[in-house]
């Protein structure tokens, strides 16, 4: 049974078992992203509104970057154990609605509930993990929860494919329940009550002038490329007003004593860097991951389910990094020239990314996914244990959710934006390479076929429906099919390529900031020597 006790810190035979439960929180967590990414295109094709699709993104993202900061303050304070469990519940509930989700509408409901749950389940580990380790071993600690996202990556898009093929996808919310029970119960009998005797006051003023900020530009963002470019009037009248709000955020939050973003924090110059930093990662990691399934589905002409396990090499190559930068950084103390070769990994994956096409075999996917994971798995524990080594204890949980924050914001610019991006280039590269014999099928097939969205095109129900269309059509129909199916793999992968190019845009202001990032020896706090022995 959990103990009281007036810090966090977690010492003794106990730091086993709440290690334990931090990973399991964490597999859970990270596993039921990928469970979901694969079906998407599914559930999209099944509810209809790809104008929605990057919605399913923000939705999730913009109620847990909220969230993370609130999370990251008040378990500093009152523990990390009652924000553990009310986030797993909140998560819970979040999945139950999603699966009896019968609109779009609904199911983007459903998973901004899950993402008020998924924030705490996004800061906590971190925070638990500091909790337990000195700076130095945190390096170390840090790699192995990287192996535990990556094992649960592994299994989950194979997990999502098969679940949506055999089961429907409901279920992939559904499977997420007894995880849940189980995370639940270990929180509950192996992280400490915490009572410090300190009060502190949720920013609530500030948590809503953040989200009337963010809520325009989002907004604005899922317009462009659907109806509207950047440049329209009602585009650049959202953006201005979301600027507006931000603004007026800033300056509210700097006279604040308990901000939800913590402006001080910006004074320590490897805080503000790494911010940056982890803001060019996750728009990068964003521009690839959550639409290389796509591409995989609909360029090369894989399934749901083959697409889940070629993405096995990122995932594999993501514990790989994660494991050696973690190691490396406790037993040197050191993280910049990891950093540096990351960075390196990461940018030469995305560039290989680029010079993908229609004709790139599924070996120099996985070759590019390889060296991509690489970088990407050794950056994340150097960016968590660089912030934490500049910071005392006391501000362990604010530090990491503050850090955590700007991985979220990122989601949530990344997602609307190179859905945009996608959608934009998809459009314009099918009425170039749209085949002419489609004007000469029915009016209601044309119809038809012209509004269904890039994801419903690509699952294996509308390619069969519109071939169906087409042979109606009689002599040289099969051709014609085969002609317009050419023409939504080259417009998807017209569409793709161009979000390859940003994150790569994305990677060199990655490297670049590596090069101003300081660098000191990593701590070893006596605390923790004396009282983990």
């Amino acid at each position: 049974m959990a103990t009281v006790q007036t810090t966090n810190q977690i010492t003794g035979k106990r730091k086993w078992w709440a290690l334990a439960t931090v990973m399991m929180t964490m597999f859970f967590a990270s596993m039921n992203q990928t469970v979901v990414s694969t079906a998407i295109p599914t559930i999209v094709s099944d509810l209809s509104g790809f104008e929605y699709y990057a919605w399913l993104f923000s939705a999730f993202m913009i109620t847990s970057a909220i969230s993370i900061p609130i999370y990251g303050k008040l378990s500093d304070v009152y523990g990390r154990r009652p924000f553990y469990l009310f986030g797993l519940i909140v998560f819970a509930i979040g999945s139950i609605i999603a699966g009896f989700a019968d609109s779009m509408m609904m199911l983007i409901i459903a998973r901004a509930i899950q993402g008020i749950g998924a924030g705490a389940m996004m800061t906590m580990p971190n925070a638990t993990i500091g909790d337990i380790f000195n700076p130095k071993e945190r390096g170390k600690w840090m790699g192995v929860l990287g192996i535990v996202f990556g094992v649960s990556s592994i299994i989950g898009p194979t997990l999502g494919g098969f679940i949506t093929q055999q089961f429907g996808w409901e279920w992939v919310f559904f499977v997420n329940l007894p995880f849940a029970v189980l995370a639940i119960i270990g929180v509950w009998f192996t992280l400490p009550k915490v009572k410090t005797g300190e009060e502190v006051k949720v920013d609530w003023k500030g948590s809503l002038l953040l989200v009337a900020g963010l809520l325009p530009i989002m907004v604005g963002l899922t317009w462009v490329g659907d109806e509207f470019t950047f440049t329209d009037t009602r585009v650049v009248s959202v953006f201005i007003t979301g600027l507006l709000v931000l603004a007026i955020f800033v300056l509210f939050e700097r006279s604040q004593k308990d901000a939800i973003i913590e402006m001080s924090f910006f004074k320590n110059r490897i805080f503000s860097i790494t911010v940056i930093l982890a803001l060019f990662v996750t728009m990068a990691m964003f521009g690839t991951i959550m639409f290389l399934p796509l591409y995989i589905q609909g360029v090369v002409g894989l399934s749901v389910q083959q697409s889940g396990m070629v993405m096995t090499p990122l995932m594999l190559s993501f514990i790989i990094g994660a494991t050696v930068a973690g190691q490396l950084m406790s037993r040197t103390g050191k993280y910049k020239i990891l950093a540096l070769i990351g960075a390196a990994f990461m940018l030469i994956g995305l560039f290989l990314f680029n010079q993908m096409s229609v004709d790139t075999s599924f070996v120099t996917v996985m070759i590019n996914m390889t060296i991509f994971g690489v970088g990407i798995g050794s950056l994340m524990p150097i960016m968590n244990v660089s912030v934490q080594n500049a910071f005392p204890y006391k501000q362990m949980g604010a530090v990491n959710a503050n850090l955590q924050f700007s991985r979220s914001l990122a989601g949530v610019i990344a997602a609307p934006v190179f859905g945009a991006i996608l959608n934009a280039g998809f459009i314009n590269k099918f009425q170039e390479v749209q085949p002419s014999g489609f004007e000469e099928l029915s009016d209601s097939a044309q119809s038809e076929i012209l509004e269904m969205e890039p994801q419903q095109l690509i699952t294996s129900e509308a390619q069969a429906s519109v071939e169906q269309s087409f042979l109606e059509m009689g002599d040289g129909a099969s051709a014609l099919y085969e002609e317009w199916l050419n023409a939504i793999q080259l417009s998807l992968s017209s569409g793709i390529s161009a979000l390859f190019l940003v994150g790569l845009l994305f990677a060199i202001l990655t490297f670049i900031c590596v090069l101003f990032l300081p660098e000191y020896d990593l701590q070893e706090d006596e605390y923790y020597e004396e009282e983990n022995q």
